[in-house]
């Protein structure tokens, strides 16, 4: 059965959880940024974009990834000015893919509904960005190889800590009643 709350969860607590991972936008690269390129095989800036999306409505998840990078640059310097348009597309692509998806699924399992929004969410922003990258960012310069080595080979480690990660995070904030949990079914197994 379907848990009601989930509709009702403040547009407060929504805005909380979106300042949350926007400051983690920040924050995370720069840890990760000490090692070399890091950015590119770990993507730091994915982990919060998209657990904002799963948790939080669209027009949350669509501020997080304008705001996350944009902040990030401005604050630490990174994403520099010259990939930032991109990484916005990336990064937003992330977020509403996530937490439009998650709306739409209801298959009465959280776990489900979870991994299909979240590896939904990863590949359709990998395209948007592939895609972008081809028709305005870099036109002409990327090939169907660059784009596959680039979003799914280098990112590799990535990948997996975002399939790992981010689902424990997200029965964290449910277990701790930060986020209402999904299906009545899941209130009864935090207890």
């Amino acid at each position: 059965m379907i848990n009601n709350e989930l509709n009702q969860m403040s547009k407060v607590k929504q805005a909380v959880v979106t300042a949350v991972c926007i400051a983690l936008c920040v924050v995370l690269p720069l840890a990760f940024h000490s090692i070399p390129q890091a950015g590119m095989i770990y993507c730091p800036i994915h982990i919060p974009v998209l657990i904002c999306g799963l948790v939080c409505s669209w027009p949350f998840a669509l501020a997080c990834g304008i705001l996350g990078p944009v902040m990030s640059s401005v604050i630490t310097g990174m994403p520099s000015a010259a990939h930032m348009p991109s990484m916005i597309v990336e990064l937003t692509a992330y977020a509403l893919a996530a937490a439009l998806i998650m709306k739409l699924i209801h298959t009465k399992n959280t776990y489900a509904d979870l991994y299909i929004s979240l590896v939904s969410a990863m590949l359709l922003g990998r395209v948007v960005a592939g895609a972008a990258k081809a028709l305005i960012f870099a036109r002409g310069s990327i090939t169907i190889v660059a784009w596959a080595t680039t979003y799914f080979v280098t990112c590799l480690p990535a990948i997996a800590i975002q399939l790992v990660f981010i689902p424990i995070v997200y029965f964290a904030l449910q277990k701790a009643n930060l986020i209402p949990s999904r299906y009545i079914a899941d209130e009864e197994d935090i207890k």
